[in-house]
């Protein structure tokens, strides 16, 4: 096992910076997972960490060697790649093996290694097939049993799931889920799916335009989020998010949403000396309830535009004076296209805004 360092890391392309010196330490045997949308560098800066880029300026760290000018078979480390890469002319055995071939070990160790790995992922019974005769999940494995075999420092995965039906991606989560916690090898994992993300992850590092965002357990993410962004990528559905203008009357300070006529109190102080500023108020769609009732909090209502049935819970769309927001009602409640309905949130579900920076102010 390994702890990985980033410190400063840049990566340029010319005259284009696409990662910005970004700082991070992963500890030896940790899962860490590098989330963002597509062209966010989160790809780019695992590929310096395995050597397959060079860097621009900074260092990474190995077990706390400096690897900047090393080869990537020199840095004790394995990756999975997105398209499986394994050959399709070779059987399973083969291609677990395939990193072992050069290596000095006795033919008995490696045999023994490559029957260790099958076992371990459930491949027993499939070392003497082609790839062509294997599911999307057994070639998945395949990958990970070659990765593995080596006993490396620590894994790399790029994207390793994504060409996956959505019951194949499930499945695999569980297995690499299962197999960190099993091998407890240190784990660098880049996804854009924030559902792996926040299931996977002992920490995520949420980037965007080749800049780190913010750093925390899934929860913590969650809970907390340091900005819009961050709060509206990690979360599914995402956070709806109303422009409001910050007001004060009688030594009692709210946020005043535009357009939909409704009014939040805040429990706090004038925020930042922010009264009359615009801001943003969040709230997740899972705590903005139909039907719910209560004294503060945020009441809206609107015009449901359309409906999500999903067995555990009704995803309601819907118009309020013209935005449109999402709210959640229990599996059995299904409201009616274009019928006018109430929903809810209660206090301390809220989050403020600054509409100018889009970084976090308070809870509401």
């Amino acid at each position: 096992m390994a702890t990985i360092a980033l410190d400063g890391l840049v990566k340029q392309y010319g005259k284009a910076t696409v990662v910005h010196g970004i700082d991070l330490h992963v500890s030896d045997g940790e899962f860490v997972v590098l989330v963002g949308p597509s062209g966010c560098g989160k790809s780019t800066t695992l590929r310096m960490i395995a050597g397959l880029e060079d860097i621009s300026g900074g260092t990474i760290k190995i077990d706390g060697r400096v690897v900047n000018e090393a080869e990537p078979k020199d840095r004790n480390i394995a990756m999975v790649f997105q398209n499986y890469a394994i050959y399709p002319h070779m059987s399973v055995a083969q291609n677990i093996g395939f990193g072992l071939y050069t290596s000095k070990l006795p033919e008995v160790e490696k045999k023994k290694r490559i029957a260790e790995t099958a076992r371990i992922l459930g491949l027993e019974s499939l070392l003497d097939r082609r790839p062509s005769q294997l599911s999307g999940g057994q070639r998945q494995r395949v990958a990970i049993g070659r990765a593995m075999v080596r006993n490396p420092a620590a894994f790399l995965f790029d994207e390793p799931l994504s060409n996956l039906d959505a019951q194949l991606r499930t499945q695999m989560r569980l297995e690499i889920k299962k197999l960190h916690q099993r091998l407890g090898t240190t784990i660098v994992f880049v996804t854009h799916d924030q559902v792996e993300a926040m299931t996977m992850a002992d920490r995520i590092v949420v980037m965007r335009d080749g800049r780190i965002l913010q750093v925390g357990t899934p929860m913590e993410l969650y809970d907390n989020p340091a900005d819009v962004f961050t709060a509206r990528f990690i979360g599914s559905p995402t956070m709806n998010i109303l422009s409001a203008r910050l007001a004060e009357r009688a030594g009692h300070y709210s946020a005043e949403l535009k357009g939909v006529g409704a009014t939040v109190s805040l429990a706090t102080s004038n925020p930042a000396g922010m009264i009359g500023a615009d801001v943003l108020v969040g709230v997740r769609p899972h705590d903005l309830v139909v039907g719910l009732a209560g004294e503060g909090g945020l009441t809206l209502k609107g015009q449901v535009a359309v409906v999500e049935p999903l067995g555990s819970e009704t995803l309601v769309h819907l118009d309020v004076g013209g935005t449109s927001i999402i709210a959640s009602a229990p599996g059995k409640t299904i409201p009616k296209v274009s019928e006018q309905i109430s929903v809810h949130a209660s206090p301390g579900s809220l989050y403020l805004f600054d509409a100018k920076s889009e970084r976090a102010l308070c809870r509401m």
